[in-house]
């Protein structure tokens, strides 16, 4: 009952709204899926090279159109999130977004920050999205034109004269998102891994060493018991030569 109610509230609340609804022209879920690419497969590696990404680079979190707004949902639990500007609450996601879209648009900074989305054929957005698409058939001019926008991505936002950091970046940037726009199907995006991989190798190791850590210890003990025992064997052997010696 209570989550009829729950429900049925968050809807009246939408359709309050709806007469305040903008349109932007730019897709928010294509936009979070670049940043979770960007978070994913590029970021751990920024961050291991202690590199700071310039403003002037498209993929700085500051050029997101919905990036203070996404900052600003609270993940509550499986059916609940809540806006972290007024503290409504709602039972998904898509709720959450048409409440920013009609109650906060206001807070879009959409006199300089830039669609993310523009970015998702450089960054493999359809990739993550749908991994169908990896059976339909390549468009060349399509792979030569997001080869061309990912590679202006690397030169601006990794600039070879910037120091060794930069270069390996834009190297990285290269092979990890670069590379895999060819329709000869040899190369896949992310080769280098990322932060998925990441945990889950820490989380394979992890059971691992448990798994072995027993065993490690079965061991030693047993190893322990079996000098112990030599050892009084050998105390008992030396204990009857002694008293064996003729007076």
């Amino acid at each position: 009952m209570q989550q009829g109610f729950e429900e049925s509230s968050a809807a009246r609340t939408l359709k309050l709204e709806s007469h305040d609804t903008h349109e932007v022209h730019c897709s928010r879920e294509r936009s979070r899926a670049a940043w979770q690419i960007i978070d994913d497969y590029l970021m751990p590696f920024v961050e291991e090279e202690g590199y700071q990404i310039s403003a002037d680079c498209r993929l700085h979190p500051d050029n997101d159109l919905f990036r203070d707004q996404e900052r600003h949902k609270i993940h509550l639990d499986v059916n609940e999130w809540r806006c972290g500007y007024c503290k409504k609450s709602f039972r998904a996601e898509r709720f959450l977004d048409q409440h920013f879209d009609n109650r906060h648009y206001n807070l879009l900074n959409v006199n300089q920050s830039k669609c993310l989305a523009d970015l998702c054929g450089a960054l493999h957005c359809d990739f993550v999205i749908n991994s169908n698409l990896l059976k339909a058939k390549c468009n060349p001019a399509a792979a030569t034109r997001n080869r061309h926008l990912c590679e202006s991505l690397a030169n601006s936002c990794f600039p070879i004269s910037q120091g060794p950091s930069a270069r390996r970046l834009h190297e990285l940037f290269l092979r990890q998102f670069c590379d895999a726009h060819t329709c000869s199907g040899k190369a896949k995006p992310f080769p280098r891994g990322g932060k998925k991989q990441t945990n889950l190798l820490y989380m394979a190791t992890s059971i691992l060493l448990m798994m072995l850590l027993p065993l490690f210890y079965l061991l030693y003990y047993l190893y322990q018991r079996d000098m112990k025992q030599e050892t009084q064997v050998l105390r008992r052997v030396s204990q009857v030569g002694r008293k064996a010696k003729p007076s």
